[in-house]
């Protein structure tokens, strides 16, 4: 009988180990001296069938320590430190010999020790487990150890309590609605996709992304978009972070990048991570403040010109025109254009992107389908200008496309068979519903608030008072009365690179809220800040 080279044995000073990966079960080796070829094979078979996780522990052959006390300590660590949780059964003390090729004896010793001493439990036919940690009993040496991971656990939990606070409603800004998710259409196409013996999608594909993929992409973009390009332009990658971070290796390193103020601080975060000097730059009715860009030494500039996030203003044609020209007056000037969540526009006529009104090839495209099918999906895509096609096959062109090929062909069917556009349609009707009972209700609720970002998106502003250098502090404890009723909003000053003199405003999603969720959310907020 032969088995695959799933084997490792190696020998370091004395220690040895011993170990088969399948899944997550380690199996014992062959070479164990005790027993026959064949009964060695049986006994391999029989682990993998039961499923029997084992413990791959470093015996030194040389040291004057028992070779239990060896057993015993290391468990004993694992336990202490919480790799090995709570309830956990531990392997059987046969399997665990054939497994450390030792004596079943050698086992029970170590096992008898840590029973002793309360760190397992044994439960008659079905093995031992380890203790409740508050039971167990701690030498000195650990009991610094246990205190510091208690400590830890602590401030863990206080960082993280807002988040684990039980909301009634959650205003969210970010998700999508997955209630009228398309899953029958999905999992039909799903079947399709792998109904066949079809081996080419379990190879690894073109790095930018299939081609069928980037061809429905395309299609979509001009049509509703007006982008041009072709399908070699486009690179497939899973989300926006990811496709920032490739543009990140395309782009020369250490240049100043612009990005508008308040800004998509993920986007922020990404740059700055990479080494990106940042400069932040304010906005007014019209969008990016070119002026105050000229000014500045970045060569790059990051927008959401079709619907500001998060403050929801369009940019005019005229401040589009500026910036286009800003990007032509150097060769090595571009405009990052983030189309996040250009589908969902309630009213007037749909804004082209930016990268439509291109005529000097400045603008980088960068989009997802989070929005418009789900965030699981994660799925983006970025057409770059023609010009950059060369510099990006030299410095990132090797990476391969961080999207399952099955998962591209599943989203490829979905839009060459106009799913995707039926789905559109309905979560458009959808989230209009929503967004004109949250205005309707908010409009009657007498709260002193200016409502403003309504034309498109999924999220409304509410603006309280004038302009104030403490526009932060203001909503901070709004957000504090709001969560008194249970229910969570978001600050403005959230997405703020550098504080502004500004008016105090306030984030209110719906997309993932019912129709009487957003009812009660806002009585709640009237009780909250009347």
């Amino acid at each position: 009988m032969r088995f695959p080279s799933f084997f490792e044995r190696r020998i370091d000073n004395c220690k040895t180990f011993l170990t088969l990966r399948y899944s997550s079960t380690s199996v014992p080796a062959l070479d164990c001296i005790c027993c026959t070829t064949e009964e060695r094979e049986n006994q391999v078979l029989q682990l993998l069938i039961k499923g029997e996780v084992m413990l791959t522990i470093s015996i030194d052959t040389k040291s004057k320590e028992p070779i239990y006390e060896q057993i015993y300590k290391y468990i004993r660590e694992e336990i202490v430190n919480g790799n090995i949780p709570c309830g956990t059964r531990l392997p059987s003390g046969r399997g665990m010999a054939a497994h450390l090729e030792v004596s079943r004896n050698t086992i029970d010793m170590a096992y008898g020790q840590l029973l002793s001493e309360g760190y397992i439990e044994s439960i008659p036919k079905k093995g031992y487990f380890v203790s409740a940690l508050d039971t167990l009993y701690f030498e000195g040496i650990h009991v610094q150890d246990a205190s510091r991971l208690e400590e830890a656990s602590e401030t863990e939990y206080m960082d993280r309590a807002e988040d684990k606070m039980e909301y009634r409603v959650d205003f969210s800004p970010s998700g999508v609605d997955m209630d009228y998710f398309p899953y029958s259409k999905w999992r039909k196409l799903m079947k399709e996709c792998l109904i066949d013996d079809n081996k080419e999608l379990f190879l690894s594909g073109r790095h930018q992304g299939d081609i069928e993929l980037r061809r429905a992409v395309q299609n979509y973009l001009h049509q509703s978009r007006g982008v041009r390009c072709k399908p070699s332009q486009i690179i497939i990658g899973a989300g926006s972070d990811y496709m920032l971070l490739l543009l990140s290796r395309i782009l020369p390193e250490k240049q100043y990048i612009a990005m508008e103020n308040p800004v998509y601080k993920q986007a922020y975060t990404i740059f700055n991570s990479v080494g990106y000097p940042i400069t932040p730059v304010s906005l007014d009715e019209q969008g990016i403040r070119v002026d105050i860009l000229e000014k500045s030494n970045a060569n790059l500039v990051y927008v959401t010109p079709s619907h500001h996030f998060p403050l929801g203003t369009v940019m005019s044609v005229n401040r589009k025109q500026k910036l286009l020209s800003w990007a032509s007056q150097k060769e090595d000037r571009y405009i990052i254009e983030d189309d996040y969540d250009s589908e969902f526009r309630y009213f007037g006529k749909p804004i082209p992107a930016l990268q439509s009104q291109d005529p000097f090839g400045r603008v980088i495209y960068v989009g997802t389908l989070s929005k418009a099918i789900a965030p699981g999906i994660r799925m983006s895509y970025m057409v770059l200008p023609e010009g950059l096609m060369e510099q990006y096959y030299r410095t990132a062109g090797f990476y391969f496309s961080t999207v399952s090929r099955i998962d591209q062909r599943v989203i490829s069917q979905f839009f060459i068979q106009g799913h995707f556009e039926r789905h559109l349609n309905r979560m458009r009707k959808i989230y209009k519903t929503k967004h004109d009972i949250l205005l309707q209700e908010l409009k009657e609720s007498g709260l002193p608030v200016r409502i403003t970002g309504e034309s498109a998106g999924l999220h409304l502003l509410l603006e309280f008072g004038d302009k104030t250098l403490d526009a932060a502090g203001v909503e901070k404890r709004l957000v504090q009365l709001a969560g008194r009723q249970g229910v969570k909003v978001y600050a403005l000053s959230d997405y703020y690179i550098r504080e502004e003199e500004r008016v105090p405003t306030i984030l209110i999603g719906f997309a993932r809220l019912k129709e009487n969720e957003l009812s009660e959310g806002v009585d709640a907020l009237k009780k909250a800040w009347k």
